[in-house]
């Protein structure tokens, strides 16, 4: 019998990176169904969904006898298998699910992936730049990359703009970036006034061109 459940993600493939998502998705309130091959994995996940299952056939009838097409969101884990990784994305994506995504571990791998309908991720690439951001900079402390000329960057402030108010600043002006956010004594504030004075400690949260935050930063050290 097929499944008849709709679940808000499915999860596909729990390595690392699929345990991880499927627990955060489930601790969030989200109906998650995850399948793997290892009863070991699929048995750690059952205390946070009861929609777990074990198969090692990823075939079109098997997903979607589990159900994997009542999905809004389809993750599929299978990185380092690429072979796997395509056929599995390819099955899902023919069961009509509205939103595919899959883990890849290179650009040829993505490349096909893409081809085939889904959106692509590259969690070890992201997260090695990532790190060597921060390595790199003396201020950045986190950032997201929106596309190749975008991101979103976390920033600790200096004693060379502490002092200053937003309006004295005017980074929009300046650097063409525009503030997100801004945290002080472990409190986020997302709604900052002109007149707010930076304190140094404070982290601010900036979106704009790679190369706006880069001279931003550089003005900082």
């Amino acid at each position: 019998m097929k499944g008849k459940e709709t679940y808000s993600y499915g999860i596909i493939g729990l390595g690392r990176f699929g345990t991880a998502l499927a627990k955060t998705l489930a601790e969030a309130g989200k109906e998650v169904v995850v399948i793997d091959h290892m009863e070991s994995k699929v048995k750690e996940l059952r205390q946070y969904t009861e929609s777990a299952f074990v198969s090692e056939d990823l075939s079109r009838e098997v997903l979607e006898e589990i159900g994997i097409q009542n999905c809004d969101t389809v993750v599929v884990c299978i990185g380092e298998k690429i072979d796997t990784s395509i056929l599995t994305t390819l099955n899902v994506v023919s069961l009509g699910v509205p939103r595919v995504i899959a883990k890849a571990i290179s650009p040829e791998q993505g490349e096909v992936l893409e081809k085939i309908g889904a959106e692509v991720v590259y969690p070890e690439r992201d997260m090695a730049l990532r790190l060597a951001k921060r390595l790199l900079t003396n201020n950045i402390l986190d950032y997201i990359n929106l596309n190749n000329d975008v991101e979103i960057t976390e920033i600790s402030i200096t004693q060379v703009i502490a002092g200053k108010t937003v309006l004295e600043l005017d980074l929009r002006k300046t650097y063409g970036l525009n503030i997100i956010a801004v945290e002080h004594d472990r409190r986020t504030d997302t709604e900052v006034g002109p007149d707010y004075r930076f304190q140094q400690g404070d982290i601010i949260v900036v979106i704009g061109k790679t190369q706006n935050v880069k001279r931003f930063e550089q003005y900082l050290s």
